[in-house]
């Protein structure tokens, strides 16, 4: 363990035990004997070493006097509590410590000879700026909280990397300028807490080396792995799917900390509770890894006689099943199919925990271990600290997975009937499942053999004279417009050319009078557009040229009133029609499951699809294709007679 100093700070440390001398002094003064003699003897022996009062800059005097040291602090590292408390003296901030209690130094000896331990997370950055904090609390009077939790991270003997969080007492340090310090503001307090990130900036206010850091601080540490894993699994598993390809590792390490096994491996498999069976993770395509139930297979039926009647239980109670010797698990009657399965991957105890919401399971969460009793129904209730996390997560990548589903169906098909969503659903899950596995997949074309089509149709009598006459009216009103402003055109230039779109426009109006032609329509607004628009456009713009552009629709450009006028009746009427239909549609789903669409024209069409392949689940019979048929006629006449 090395013990480097960050390499710049505004503190010129000192370690000085004068805080602890003076409360010796007064103790050797007072009135109880045996006190006063100790405080005396003690007080002698530290007399050689001026040092320690002034303050200590060569750390081998420490290294070289530990016996006296550990003397000097005994009031404060009572030898009853060694073995318990993980405790010793360091300057804040910095990895360099002394004066361990027996625990810490069994913790430390433990780690290893190339354990260096330093702070979780702490760079010199951060470090600097929490110097200045303390300077600007105790001697500026100010209450700045930037501190966040601090951590070391220490592997246990068999490799468990433990976390442990550092309190800091600070009772015997104190904080004095030097010559160097820059006077401090308001103004600049109020600037540097603005800019936390400016290093530069703090280190003008507060120069390297322009404070006295004298004394000594005391490190005490608690175990807290459990906790911090619980925040690192919390944290890991908010991160998006993309990711989490990239945790399994680091997944595994946390459970590894929660139980403090070195040997223990996590696996996971999701309940598809539409087709009843589980599957492997989709952030997990390697088959030797991800789920120790599912090795070799994709998915199972949860009804496989592979489970045996111990994990029966786990899916009908939705209790965890602990296993702490696996060879006797799988000389029980029922039990020896997953019992062999399992010690084929060297699992000799395991835990299988389910996921469960709303009294639904969502997925399996599996601990195993090589090691026989390393898990069992003891250790198994840690789970109850991490399943909450673990169910959002599930429900999450559940909630991603049929998003995508979806849009696989979306973009490679269109929106799609709930009576064959079921194929579609199918051929996109084989894609997304493939897909994931970086190989290529063709989409088949979706076919539905034998079905019987049917057609019905209710047309507004009437509806396409009435939209002509309406066209018509909206054409001859423009036209009529149009010839009323050439007619009122005072230019005296181009006067042949207002004289022949005038007579041109009075002969299309002419031709109006005459049955209406399918291309009539169009001439007439090509005509409009590319000959008398130009025109009126680049004369001088009056009351009148503004009226008519007004008049004009905003999104065809055409002139649109009587047409606007039918075609909003007849929408109306079409959504009254499609109400009814839709209404009585859901209806007839209860026959047979069958394909349904509907169109709006002058009416309302629909096309309905019945047959055996649209409903595979269900046995089909002629009687249903003779139901719909008369459904069609009674929800036809029923549409009739709405309007």
């Amino acid at each position: 363990m090395t013990h480097q100093f960050f390499t710049e700070s505004p503190f010129k440390t000192m370690i000085s035990f004068h805080k602890l001398i003076e409360a010796l002094e007064e103790i050797s003064i007072s009135d109880v004997d045996y006190r006063a003699n100790y405080a005396k003897a003690l007080l002698k022996e530290i007399e050689p070493f001026p040092e320690f009062r002034t303050g200590i800059e060569d750390l081998n005097l420490i290294n070289d006097n530990e016996t006296l040291i550990k003397n000097l602090l005994a009031d404060l590292f009572p030898t009853a509590l060694t073995n318990n408390e993980i405790k010793a003296v360091t300057i804040p901030f910095q990895n360099f410590t002394f004066n361990y209690t027996e625990r810490f130094k069994k913790i430390v000896q433990q780690a290893g000879i190339a354990f260096d331990m330093s702070i979780r997370n702490l760079d010199e950055h951060q470090f600097y700026i929490m110097s200045c904090t303390l300077i600007l609390n105790q001697f500026y009077g100010q209450n700045i909280d930037y501190n966040n939790p601090l951590f070391y991270d220490i592997p246990s003997e068999n490799g468990v990397m433990n976390q442990y969080r550092i309190l800091y007492n600070a009772d015997f340090l104190e904080i004095q300028p030097t010559d160097n310090v820059n006077p401090i503001s308001q103004d600049d307090i109020d600037l540097l807490m603005d800019n936390c990130d400016n290093i530069a900036l703090w280190k003008e206010k507060f120069p390297v080396n322009s404070w006295t850091l004298k004394g000594f601080g005391i490190a005490v540490l608690f175990d807290a792995t459990t906790e911090s894993a619980i925040s690192n699994l919390k944290s890991n598993l908010l991160k998006p799917e993309i990711e989490l390809i990239t945790l399994q590792d680091n997944f595994e390490s946390i459970f590894r900390s929660i139980f403090k096994n070195p040997n223990l491996k996590v696996g996971m498999i999701i309940y598809d509770e539409e087709q009843d069976k589980f599957v492997k993770t989709t952030y997990n395509n390697d088959e030797s890894s991800g789920s120790f139930i599912l090795s070799a297979d994709g998915e199972i039926n949860c009804n496989n006689e592979f489970f045996g009647c111990s994990f029966e239980k786990l899916l009908k109670d939705k209790k965890p099943l602990s296993i702490a010797n696996v060879e006797n698990f799988a000389l029980v009657p029922g039990n020896e199919k997953l019992g062999q399965h399992l010690l084929k991957q060297n699992i000799r105890s395991c835990i299988f925990c389910p996921i469960v919401k709303n009294d639904v399971i969502l997925g399996i969460i599996e601990l195993v271990s090589p090691n026989k009793r390393e898990l069992n129904s003891l250790n198994a209730r840690k789970l109850d600290l991490i399943i909450p996390y673990l169910i959002d997560t599930t429900e999450r990548h559940n909630l991603d997975k049929q998003n995508q589903i979806e849009a696989i169906i979306q973009r490679e098909y269109t929106a799609i009937h709930p009576s064959v969503y079921w194929k579609f659903r199918q051929e996109a899950l084989k894609f997304f499942e493939t897909n994931r596995q970086n190989k290529g997949y063709i989409f088949k074309e979706i076919v539905f053999k034998e079905v019987f089509p049917l057609y019905g149709q209710i047309d507004i009598k009437g509806s396409s004279e009435h939209r002509n006459k309406t066209v018509k009216e909206d054409l001859k009103k423009q036209l009529s417009t149009l010839i009323e402003i050439f007619e009122n055109h005072e230019s005296d230039t181009n006067i042949l050319l207002l004289e022949q779109r005038r007579f041109e426009l009075k002969s299309l109006l002419d031709q109006l009078n005459l049955p209406l032609k399918a291309d009539t329509e169009q001439q007439i607004q090509l005509y409009i557009q590319n000959e008398i628009h130009p025109v009126l456009k680049n004369a001088e713009n009056g009351a009148a040229e503004k009226s008519y552009f007004d008049s004009l629709d905003e999104k065809s450009g055409l002139y649109y009133h009587a047409r606007k006028q039918f075609d909003n009746a007849l929408s109306i009427i079409n959504k009254k029609l499609a109400g009814v239909l839709d209404e009585k549609q859901t209806e007839a789903q209860n026959i047979f499951p069958h394909y349904y669409e509907r169109f709006k024209t002058d009416g309302i069409e629909h096309n309905l699809y019945i047959g055996s392949s649209i409903a595979p689940m269900k046995a089909f019979d002629i009687m249903y294709l003779h139901n719909l048929r008369l459904w069609q006629l009674q929800t036809l006449c029923e549409m009739e007679m709405e309007l």
